[in-house]
């Protein structure tokens, strides 16, 4: 039977801490202790990490086991992950849940770079540099997700993006540890992707361009 594909919100529930890893091949099976996302966690259930859509295939008490392929591991950040490191975790999204976030699939789009994080009056602004072709599904006052936290892109300047994340955020998810130089890993919105899969896939075009939207009929 396939398995249905797994949902998140990007409310990431808590942080869990990196016990072991160890290489299995060209994998990496992380071990992780966990105090609520284990409470009803099965084996072969989706479970997000940092942002990553991973399966359990091991639960023992408060610690899971999750298995990173290669491709994974060259895509995302998680192959830099060490013993001790705290994980923003969440459990696949229930057909009765609210949606608090917005909706992610945990398949990471690519890795942005934090370039500044400055304090401001009750949060903090964190920027970072996403990769130059995803730029085109960013817009201000969309979402996005870094480290599988559910943010609104504030600010949007070149291929920085600036968020203004509020004490609670910072506290509650890794996104307070992060400084100057940290490599993020980062999903941009799913609606932004069906809406140019489907444009593209009506027009033949291999790419929007202003000119093609043009020859459609948009008033650009």
């Amino acid at each position: 039977m396939s398995k249905i594909r797994s949902m998140f919100t990007g409310l990431v529930e808590e942080t869990g801490i990196v016990k072991t890893t160890s290489r299995r091949g060209k994998a990496v099976r992380f071990a992780i202790s966990a105090d609520e996302a284990t409470q009803d966690l099965a084996v072969d259930d989706s479970i997000a990490i940092n942002g990553v859509c991973l399966t359990a295939v091991s639960v023992s008490g408060k610690t899971f086991e999750v298995e990173a392929v290669e491709e994974t591991l060259r895509k995302t950040t998680l192959g830099k992950l060490a013993v001790g490191a705290r994980v923003n975790l969440e459990r696949a999204l229930r057909f009765s849940d609210r949606l608090g976030g917005h909706l992610m699939q945990g398949h990471v789009d690519g890795v942005g770079q934090v370039t500044a994080v400055r304090a401001q009056d009750g949060g903090t602004l964190l920027s970072v540099r996403l990769p130059q072709e995803k730029l085109k599904y960013v817009i201000c006052e969309g979402s996005i997700a870094i480290d599988g936290v559910s943010l609104t892109v504030a600010r949007l300047q070149d291929d920085v993006i600036t968020i203004s994340l509020i004490p609670h955020t910072r506290e509650k998810t890794i996104l307070g540890e992060l400084q100057v130089g940290s490599r993020v890993n980062v999903e941009v919105d799913l609606i932004g992707k069906y809406v140019e899969s489907i444009l593209i896939g009506s027009g033949g075009q291999r790419e929007i361009s202003q000119r093609w939207l043009a020859q459609l009929g948009f008033d650009i």
